[in-house]
């Protein structure tokens, strides 16, 4: 858990995600396509990889990625973090962040 959570508040976006998994991808491309470069763990090539996947479901996500982090604070998994881009408020907190300048 404090491994998670030490990467987490190291950059103002955090995801953690594995290579094969396509509702990762459409993540990073959503917020590579916000203008957020947020910081990409990928659990499956990460040696500690299996110890952070159950730190991250102790935390509440399940499934354990993708796992979306903002300002050191956990958002929530694909399903949190679509939602919060349609509202409309996903820009606002990477702004907030100071993961995108506008």
């Amino acid at each position: 858990m404090d491994r998670v959570r030490d990467l987490a508040s190291k950059k103002a976006a955090v995801i953690f995600t594995k290579s094969s998994c396509c509702m990762c991808y459409s993540i990073k491309t959503l917020f590579y396509e916000l203008g957020a470069s947020p910081a990409i763990h990928e659990l499956d090539h990460d040696p500690s990889g299996r110890d952070m996947e159950w730190a991250l479901r102790g935390l509440g996500c399940d499934p354990s990625v993708p796992a979306v982090f903002i300002g050191g604070r956990f958002i929530g998994s694909a399903k949190d973090v679509i939602s919060l881009h349609v509202d409309g408020s996903l820009k606002q907190m990477l702004i907030d962040a100071k993961a995108i300048w506008f």
